[in-house]
C-alpha cells in the first residue's frame, strides 16, 4: 500500500480527460474558481461583531 505517484495522477488525469472531454473539465474548474472567489467575498463582506463594551 503505497502513496500516489506522480505518475499514478498523470494517469488518472487522462482517464478523466477521456471521460469527460476537455470542455466539460474546464468548465467544472472555472465554476470551483467562482464558488471559491463567492466564498471569499462573502467572508470579506461579513458585518464586524460591535464593540458591546461600554
Amino acid at each position: 500500500m503505497g502513496g500516489a505517484s506522480i505518475w499514478h495522477w498523470i494517469v488518472v488525469g487522462v482517464i478523466i480527460m477521456l471521460l469527460f472531454g476537455r470542455g466539460k473539465v474546464s468548465d467544472l474548474m472555472g465554476d470551483v474558481a467562482k464558488g471559491i472567489k463567492a466564498f471569499k467575498k462573502g467572508m470579506a463582506d461579513d458585518d464586524p461583531v460591535p464593540d458591546t463594551r461600554a
